[in-house]
């Protein structure tokens, strides 16, 4: 769903104004605790969960606007396979998500050239951590714009 910013705070949604719904799957409080800080002050309202099985009830009782992912948490593949499982789901497919991660400096990998594969990866965005507070926000406005 497309959003349109009017200021800082308020987006349209449709035909409502409403603040954006981020949630935050990562399972490093302080990366997640910087995301909120910056997130909440350009007014979105922001979620987080530690692993896949929290985040799948957390995006079943409260469908987010985007979700910002990490690939490493209880298992070293449990972003890839969450992210999977929520493009071949009817319900979520539509749901953006941006990869956030720093499985490049931990493997050596770069999974960037990968994102936006239906198979193998299919995120709609790829960062590597760490990322700066203002690359963040616009990866965030242009997937809610999609």
């Amino acid at each position: 769903m497309r959003f349109d910013r009017i200021n800082e705070n308020l987006l349209i949604k449709g035909n409502e104004m409403a603040e954006a719904k981020v949630l935050i799957i990562d399972d490093d409080p302080d990366i997640t605790e910087a995301m909120r800080v910056v997130l909440e002050n350009k007014g979105y309202s922001v979620d987080s969960s530690t692993n896949g099985e929290l985040a799948m009830q957390s995006i079943k009782s409260s469908k987010p606007d985007v979700i910002i992912l990490d690939v490493i948490m209880n298992t070293p593949r449990e972003g890839f396979i969450l992210s999977r499982a929520l493009k071949k789901d009817p319900a979520y497919k539509d749901i953006p998500i941006l990869m956030l991660t720093s499985v490049k400096e931990k493997t050596g990998i770069d999974f960037k050239s990968a994102a936006g594969d239906e198979e193998w990866l299919p995120v709609d965005e790829f960062l590597d951590k760490p990322v700066k507070p203002e690359v963040l926000l616009d990866k965030v406005q242009t997937l809610l714009n999609k």
